[in-house]
């Protein structure tokens, strides 16, 4: 028990940090190659934010804890939120500007709505993985022309490393793409382990431990926007990251390995992600008004992630453990 829990958070940990290493050494290429600003963004920052749950999802599927794969993604995007934008609007009430009801909510909750049907057969094949990465593409075109997703990305890029050499920057992308693989092998690895010991199903830790850690960034970088007075970019962020989640991050460990579908991800798990994504889209509709999700809108989201939460761990049924010794 304290060694897989160790190794859960010392997993998510290296891979927070490897993730950032990676991407900064990255983008500090991309800018001495004369990449512009916006091309960065809409690329290099947009993939960072969903490293991690991409590493760890491929890494699960291909050591055959596929239920691991998708509870973190399903599992991200409920905890974006239910628990991230929930905690966010009790701190500070979050912008909902004009292209965010009406062009990116809506673009979720389609997206949403019409990939559960790629779910229907009981397991995501490298077609499905790769319409969903063609779903991702236009769903990007559609944000960048007229939502706001380019100028957010934009911003959002850390400042630059002038002093540090082409050597240096090699050596960070290079260790942080290898820890980014270590720490995602360490990180399922406790997650099966931690599921065998509580005697629950590695799908329930998948959507608990494993995603509310990879969501911990979101969490971070979402309060500090709004305590800063970033409003705007808080929704953008968190919309943005779901949309990747769900096409990126469910569609690559499908074209790597083929993901097995488990019945309660496909209707209890996949049903609360279209039900948390709804229930936000119709705050934004009381809340049109006013432009902004108040704290009241804040404290329903959390309550809903709560509740999830608290039915996740009063009704799983534990599965037996048949992928340790793969591992």
């Amino acid at each position: 028990m304290v060694t897989a829990l160790l190794a859960v958070l010392l997993g998510l940990t290296l891979l927070i940090w490897s993730a950032d290493q990676f991407i900064t050494g990255a983008i500090d290429s991309a800018r001495r190659l004369g990449m512009s600003p916006m091309l960065i963004g809409l690329t290099l920052v947009a993939f960072g934010t969903s490293a991690p749950e991409v590493l760890v999802s491929v890494v699960a599927a291909i050591t055959d804890a596929g239920d691991i794969a998708v509870g973190n993604a399903i599992g991200s995007n409920i905890a974006n939120l239910g628990l991230v934008l929930g905690i966010t609007a009790l701190l500070a009430p979050v912008a909902l500007a004009r292209p965010t009801r009406r062009i990116e909510l809506p673009l979720l909750a389609i997206v949403t709505i019409g990939t559960w049907l790629l779910f229907q057969d009981d397991h995501l094949s490298a077609w499905d993985g790769l319409f969903m990465l063609g779903i991702l593409a236009v769903a990007f075109t559609l944000l960048v022309r007229y939502g706001q997703a380019a100028s957010m990305l934009a911003e959002e890029m850390p400042e630059p490393h002038e002093n540090r050499s082409t050597g240096f920057l090699s050596l960070q992308i290079t260790g942080g793409l290898i820890l980014l693989l270590a720490s995602s092998r360490l990180l399922v690895w406790g997650a099966v382990e931690l599921a065998l010991t509580l005697g629950v199903s590695e799908l329930v830790v998948g959507l608990t431990v494993v995603a509310v850690g990879t969501s911990l960034p979101e969490l971070a970088a979402s309060i500090a926007s709004a305590l800063k007075g970033r409003h705007d970019m808080v929704m953008g962020n968190l919309i943005g990251s779901n949309l990747f989640n769900l096409l990126l991050v469910l569609a690559v460990p499908a074209l790597v390995a083929g993901i097995p579908l488990n019945s309660d991800a496909i209707t209890r798990d996949y049903g609360a992600m279209v039900a948390v994504t709804l229930l936000l889209a119709g705050l934004a509709i009381v809340y049109h008004r006013q432009g902004r999700l108040s704290r009241i809108g804040g404290g329903i989201l959390l309550a809903f992630y709560i509740g999830y939460v608290a039915l996740l761990v009063t009704g799983d049924t534990p599965v037996p453990a048949a992928t340790l010794s793969a591992l």
